[in-house]
């Protein structure tokens, strides 16, 4: 029950921050349900014609009073809630309205309205729905079945006995007319149900003995989750038979069997999660992970991608000036660059942040709709989390695609034209990323796949785990077959892959195997694979300058059979080659000489018996191919994109 210790904690933090008072975190003995129609009456319980009202969208959530066993109703189950309900509950001359549902609804709505906890709105709406006229009432305003717009903004049609009212009620000197909005009716609802409900026993929470739920919350991840955490009643369907032995009789006397954890407790820790979830969670289809500090500080989300964390930060963003007068200094590794703002935004949370509080990270998911079980659980400190969270994200950082908007001041118009550019920051890749480029459109119709990877990312995140070695194996043979999906793709699956690779090595099962890989072009780097790379490359830029239009290269389709078989194909390649070379000869010579003394440069650094061996290469040739292409990129001038070394070589 550890979890629900830290979640309860949570919630008494958040209301010692007003969490609870702004509606951000429910209060107990209520729950959070979307409404149709507001109806407004008088202090006095009278209709108010033409002040009904349709709720659409946003303006639908609505805090309403509920009894732990309306809080979990579903199916034929008679379960009214004490104050705002459905039409088939609260009107009593609706045609199709079950007896039974509007008797039980009444009974409970009345007893409170005479009890010592009762609020005057309370005692108007009962005033108001013993006349029987609710249903009359909305059919001289109202169509029905009820037309309804979501937040998505299309429309829904709702049957009239599902119309999910609300009520406000107006009173002369009382500017809060709205009954969800009323601290004060809320407080009578909880105070009234303590009273209706003191069956006592011990809470192996709180350590006390308290009122004992009966039965736990549920709605946890969205507002129809029926899935629960916490079940454990045998009194009907027998699902723990065997495990205990409990009946009414033996409850009364002894207690409960299994852990009874109270219904304060219970009601607030899966307040409190519910609220973590909505505000910070993530969500891959049915599974939810979430991290948080218990006291209610803002910690760094783990399932982030670097770039994400930093975009915002000035130290971060992308220099305003235009790249012609930059002075790139290429001897600077951009991976101390990069640890250094990364370190400086983590610093922020190092002194908000105790190194001793407490950090918890947790994941959900449900095999079937009632059931729900936590599939990932730790708990950390401060100190411990930061220090994780920022190993992840230097180690598995590389230059990755991203597009950004920015103000085009080249029209001189008052009213900047916005452009899309795309941008190379050295970024971790998120959970999300990582599957996608690994298994590409298969997790599309596979969740189950999808979930297991992020089950088996998060460890590497938080437990600085190393990572799945067949997870980078399948990111590199999905990129190097680049002929399978659109370029921007393929470059986002390239910068993921030379990540994971990059990190991968980083933390080794092996230590011996150990290895680390600069954000730059290493010219002094001379393995096989790393070569390999920086050839590929250099065929494929020459290519591309002699195409001067856009179609795949001769290097681009031949890619993952160079990956199998590089000696073999490299000569493919290069006879390939050399029709463009001597097009590049008239118009591109400077180009072309540039580019001939690179490729003799890595040629000459090759080991003669690694570069004729066809041995298939591992992903370190990605890491040597994209950081001679990210060289030339940031080496190229904005007016004739031909690089410096190119403009020095034509004007000899």
């Amino acid at each position: 029950m550890s979890w629900m210790v830290k979640l309860y904690e949570s919630y008494e933090n958040g209301v010692r921050q007003g969490l609870s008072e702004n509606g951000a975190m429910w209060p107990v003995s209520h729950v959070v349900k979307n409404a149709h129609l507001e109806v407004v009456i008088d202090i006095d319980g009278n209709f108010l014609k033409g002040r009904a009202k349709v709720l659409n969208g946003r303006d639908s959530p609505t805090l309403i009073p509920a009894t732990e066993s309306s809080a979990g109703r579903s199916g034929a189950k008679i379960a009214p809630h004490p104050l705002s309900d459905e039409i088939g509950y609260c009107a009593a001359d609706y045609p199709k309205a079950k007896k039974a549902k509007v008797e039980a609804f009444l009974a409970q709505l009345g007893d409170w309205a005479r009890s010592n906890m009762t609020h005057p709105k309370v005692q108007a709406v009962f005033k108001y729905l013993s006349k029987q006229t609710l249903w009359h009432d909305l059919i001289d305003e109202f169509e029905f079945p009820l037309k309804v717009k979501k937040e998505n903004g299309t429309s829904q049609k709702i049957a009239a006995e599902k119309v999910f009212i609300r009520w406000c009620v107006e009173e002369a000197g009382n500017p809060v007319a709205g009954t969800w909005l009323d601290d004060d009716l809320v407080k009578a609802w909880i105070a009234y149900d303590k009273y209706k409900n003191s069956t006592e026993d011990f809470c192996y929470v709180s350590g006390k003995k308290s009122r004992i739920a009966s039965n736990h919350p549920r709605f946890l991840r969205w507002p129809g989750d029926g899935a629960k955490l916490v079940s454990s009643n045998d009194s009907s369907g027998f699902t723990f038979r065997g495990r205990f032995t409990d009946s009414k009789k033996s409850i009364k006397a002894h207690g409960l069997q299994a852990v009874a954890v109270s219904f304060e407790v219970s009601q607030k820790a899966h307040n409190a999660l519910r609220w973590l979830i909505s505000r910070q969670g993530f969500r891959n289809d049915s599974q939810v992970y979430v991290a948080w500090a218990v006291s209610g500080k803002k910690i760094p989300d783990p399932m982030k991608n670097s770039w994400e964390m930093l975009k915002n930060d000035p130290v971060f963003q992308e220099n305003p000036e235009p790249e012609a007068k930059r002075e790139i200094d290429h001897s600077i590794d951009l991976g101390s660059s990069f640890a250094h703002k990364f370190r400086k935004y983590l610093a922020g949370y190092h002194a908000r942040l105790e190194p001793t509080e407490q950090i918890v990270i947790m994941g959900l998911d449900s095999a079937t709709p009632g059931r729900m079980s936590i599939i990932y659980y730790r708990e950390l400190l401060a100190s411990e989390f930061l220090e994780r969270v920022e190993r992840w994200h230097e180690q598995f950082a590389w230059p990755q695609r991203y597009n950004i908007d920015v103000p085009d001041n080249s029209s001189g118009k008052s009213r900047k034209k916005i452009t899309r550019k795309t941008i190379w920051p050295p970024s971790s890749p998120a959970p999300r990323s990582i599957v996608e480029t690994a298994y590409g459109d298969i997790i599309k119709s596979n969740d189950a796949l999808k979930k297991s990877t992020i089950e088996r990312i998060l460890p590497c995140i938080v437990d600085g785990r190393s990572f799945p070695r067949d997870l980078v194996e399948s990111a590199v043979r999905r990129t190097c077959n680049r002929n399978n999906c659109e370029k921007w793709e393929w470059e986002k699956n390239l910068g993921v892959a030379c990540a994971l690779f990059k990190g991968y090595y980083r933390r080794h099962p092996n230590k011996t195997k150990r290895r680390e890989y600069a954000m730059a072009l290493e010219e002094d780097r001379t393995t096989r694979d790393y070569l390999y790379g920086r050839l590929l490359a250099v065929a494929e830029y020459i290519e591309e300058k002699a195409l001067r239009e856009e179609r795949p290269t001769t290097a681009a389709r031949l890619m993952q059979k160079f990956a199998d078989r590089p000696f073999s194909t490299w000569r493919i390649i290069e006879l390939a080659l050399q029709p463009y070379m001597q097009r590049l000869k008239g118009n591109r010579a400077g180009f072309l000489v540039n580019r001939q003394k690179e490729l003799d440069l890595i040629l000459n650094s090759f080991d003669a018996d690694d570069f004729i061996s066809d041995k298939s290469l591992t992903g370190e040739f990605l890491l040597g191919y994209h950081c001679q292409r990210q060289f030339w990129k940031e080496n190229k001038t904005e007016n004739d994109h031909t690089t410096k070394e190119e403009n020095h070589e034509s004007r000899k």
